[in-house]
C-alpha cells in the first residue's frame, strides 16, 4: 500500500502537485512478441507501419487496456532520410506514413474510449514519438551520441523539423522527444520548438549510461538545466536506461539542476543493446519500492521503454491508482 511508502507529511506535499500520468511501454518489444522480426531492419518498428499497421494499432490498444494515460506513435525510427533510403519513399510519402502512424494511435484511443468513457477516467492522449538522430542511423549511435560532435544546431534542427511538423500537423496532443543522448541535441530541438512550434507541448527524456551521465557523457543535471528554460516542456527526464539508474539520476537533477518542474521516468528492462540485439539479464523491477521513490523525487510521467510489456504498464497503473486514491483522501 502507498501508506507504507510515504509518510503523511510527504504525501500532503506530493498531493498538492499535478497528478501522475502512466505512459506506455515498448512498442517494438510487443511487435517482436507478436512474431514480427524487426531487429535487423534499418527502419526497425517504423517498417511495420508499412507492412502491418494493424499490428501497431493492436499494441497501442494493449497498452491502453493496461492503464496507459498516454500512448506514443510508432514514429521513433521514422525519418524522411531513412524511409527514402530503405523503403524508396518520397518525402511526401514519408510524411503521409508518419501522419498515418498518428491516425493509428488516435483510432486506438477513440475505440478504447467508446467502451471506457463512463469509467471516471480522462481520455488518453497521443504523443508523437521523436527519436534522436542516432536512432535512425541504425548503428546504435543513440547509445553514445558522438554524432553531435560533427553536427551543428542547424544540422540537427533541419533533420528533426520534417517529422515534428508532420506529427504536429496530424494532431498529436503532445510530443515525446525521447532517448536523446546529448545535451547539444536536446538544446537544438528545444530551440526548434521555441522558434517554429511555439504552441506545441512536449516532454523530453535523455538516454543515460550510468547513475550520473547521459549516453554522450554530459552530467545529467547539466543537461536538464540546459533546457529547463523551455516553457513548452511539461516534463524532463530519462528513458531507456536500467531501472537502478533512475533514482540517482532524479536525485542529481533535483539537487544540482535549476529545473523545478515534473520529471519523466521510463526505464527499460535493464538489458543492454549490443550489436543488433538486447543482451544480458533483465532486472526484475521492484515496482513497490521504485515507483514511490520516483514519485517522491518528482516523477509525474511514469512508464516503460524497451523490453517492458503491457503487464508492466498494468502494474505501474495499479500503483499509481493507489497513489491517486490516497491523495484524494488527503485533500
Amino acid at each position: 500500500m502507498l501508506t507504507d511508502w510515504i509518510c503523511v507529511d510527504e504525501c500532503n506535499i506530493l498531493c498538492t502537485n499535478m497528478d501522475v500520468k502512466v505512459l506506455d511501454g515498448g512498442l517494438a518489444t510487443e511487435l517482436e512478441r507478436a512474431g514480427i522480426s524487426i531487429n535487423d531492419d534499418p527502419l526497425w518498428s517504423a517498417r511495420v507501419l508499412l507492412t502491418n499497421p494493424a499490428a501497431v494499432k493492436n499494441v497501442h490498444t494493449s497498452f491502453l487496456e493496461s492503464g496507459a494515460d498516454i500512448i506514443e506513435t510508432g514514429t521513433y525510427q521514422a525519418s524522411i532520410d531513412g524511409l527514402s533510403q530503405h523503403a524508396g519513399m518520397s518525402a511526401d510519402k514519408s510524411i503521409e506514413l508518419m501522419t498515418a502512424a498518428v491516425k493509428l494511435a488516435q483510432d486506438a484511443v477513440d475505440e478504447y474510449w467508446q467502451s471506457n468513457s463512463k469509467q471516471g477516467i480522462e481520455k488518453p492522449q497521443v504523443s508523437g514519438s521523436v527519436g534522436p538522430y542516432g536512432a535512425c542511423q541504425h548503428d546504435a549511435s543513440e547509445y553514445h551520441g558522438k554524432y553531435v560532435d560533427s553536427m551543428s544546431f542547424q544540422d540537427l534542427q533541419n533533420w528533426h523539423r520534417p517529422r515534428i511538423q508532420a506529427l504536429v500537423n496530424a494532431g498529436v496532443d503532445l510530443l515525446a522527444i525521447e532517448t536523446i543522448p546529448a545535451g547539444k541535441e536536446a538544446k537544438a530541438i528545444v530551440e526548434l520548438l521555441a522558434n517554429e512550434f511555439s504552441s506545441v507541448k512536449a516532454f523530453l527524456t535523455f538516454s543515460c549510461k550510468d547513475e550520473q551521465h547521459t549516453c554522450y557523457g554530459d552530467m545529467f543535471s547539466a543537461a536538464v538545466s540546459s533546457i529547463s528554460h523551455c516553457e513548452q516542456l511539461i516534463a524532463i527526464g530519462v528513458n531507456c536506461c536500467a531501472p537502478r539508474y533512475i533514482t540517482p539520476l532524479l536525485k542529481q537533477a533535483r539537487e544540482h539542476s535549476n529545473y523545478k518542474g515534473p520529471y519523466v521516468s521510463c526505464p527499460n528492462s535493464g538489458e543492454q543493446w549490443i550489436d543488433s540485439g538486447w543482451s544480458g539479464e533483465g532486472e526484475k523491477m521492484n515496482f513497490q519500492s521504485l515507483i514511490p521513490e520516483w514519485i517522491q523525487l518528482g516523477a509525474r510521467y511514469i512508464g516503460g521503454c524497451c523490453r517492458t510489456s503491457p503487464d508492466d504498464v498494468y502494474t505501474i497503473a495499479e500503483l499509481v491508482k493507489t497513489y491517486r486514491t490516497q491523495c484524494a483522501t488527503k485533500r
